[in-house]
């Protein structure tokens, strides 16, 4: 399999919970004990109050890891339906130095 250094990692849960009742700071600190992420993006669904993120991290081997280790024990003990998609973050680095991408140094 190919090295990749620049992975996204997109998940969802399918559970309505509405995020100013959710307490992040402890899941914060539990997501940053995990080896390659580099950032995370809380996302919560309008209207649906579904619960994902949008992360950052060094390789496909972490970003695997963090889905087994974390995201799919939290989706069987919350009932919840998970999606993940994973991207890779090399092959698209052009494009997105050209929309000044936060996730993209541009020296500027």
């Amino acid at each position: 399999m190919k090295s990749i250094s620049k992975v996204f990692l997109y998940a969802e849960y399918q559970l309505s919970v509405p995020f100013d009742q959710l307490d992040w700071k402890p899941i914060n600190e539990d997501m940053k004990k995990n080896p390659g992420l580099k950032s995370k993006t809380w996302l919560s669904g309008l209207n649906t109050n579904s619960l994902g993120g949008f992360y950052e991290f060094d390789s496909i081997d972490n970003a695997q890891k963090y889905v087994e280790n974390l995201l799919i024990p939290f989706a069987k003990e919350s009932k919840g339906s998970l999606t993940v998609r994973l991207f890779d973050g090399e092959i698209t680095k052009e494009a997105n130095l050209g929309m000044d991408s936060p996730f993209y140094a541009t020296g500027k």
